[in-house]
């Protein structure tokens, strides 16, 4: 497979994800210098993700065939470290910008640092292990960062929001994406296990319904659709 058309592969998912969204986002569209700085945070937090796995990795030492081994890799260094590098961006800088003036708008700037983030993962698959990770991971990882993504913005929208609560659902919008994002990848790691994989298809299934009543829920508390 032509090397160009791999890192099409690996990256028109993320792209789509993020225009769909955007398209989602129709009462009071976010600016696209805006859309394009959380893209490109989202690159940025994968790098620190990264980084901080490959040192944590040098000192924790992972049994692949131990399903508590694993469970330690999935929820203590998979997801809790990648889902704080994105929710550093999220709720660090982009909560504080004056256009973060909508309950929707924490879905769209979250799915926008996720897609960011698993672009630039995907890009790196897709350089060490060919086109088929890119195709694979199409339909399974970058739309997982998606859903994750959405339900960590879902929060961080009532957060913004209800000022009494910022710190609870703040909370809240970590543990949630950690808590599926670990669970889906605990029982990937596991597929030694025979018929365990089918956790993470549950999980995904889980997510992407939460994820699609979280879309609507914040599209009808949007304070500009009276405005139609």
């Amino acid at each position: 497979m032509n090397f160009v058309f791999q890192i099409i592969l690996a990256v028109v998912p993320g792209l789509s994800i993020a225009l769909y969204i955007h398209f989602r986002d129709k009462y009071e569209p976010e600016p696209v210098r805006l859309l394009v700085l959380s893209f490109l945070l989202g690159i940025v937090s994968m790098f620190i993700a990264w980084g901080l796995t490959t040192v944590v990795e040098q000192y924790i030492s992972i049994d692949e065939s131990d399903w508590e081994d694993q469970a330690v890799h999935a929820f203590l260094i998979v997801a809790i470290i990648e889902e704080v590098s994105k929710f550093l961006f999220a709720r660090g800088v982009l909560f504080y910008n004056s256009n973060f003036d909508e309950p929707f708008d924490g879905i769209v700037y979250t799915v926008m640092i996720g897609m960011g983030f698993a672009t630039a993962e995907n890009i790196l698959y897709v350089v060490e292990n060919g086109g088929s990770a890119a195709i694979i991971r199409m339909f399974t990882a970058v739309p997982a960062h998606g859903l994750f993504a959405i339900l960590m913005g879902y929060f961080l929208g009532k957060a913004k929001f209800q000022e009494s609560q910022i710190g609870y659902y703040s909370f809240i919008a970590l543990f949630v994406a950690t808590l599926f994002h670990g669970t889906y990848d605990y029982f990937l790691f596991i597929s030694f296990i025979p018929g365990l994989w089918v956790g993470a298809v549950v999980a995904f299934g889980l997510a992407f319904f939460l994820a699609r009543k979280a879309i609507r829920i914040h599209q009808q508390a949007s304070p500009f659709r009276r405005k139609e």
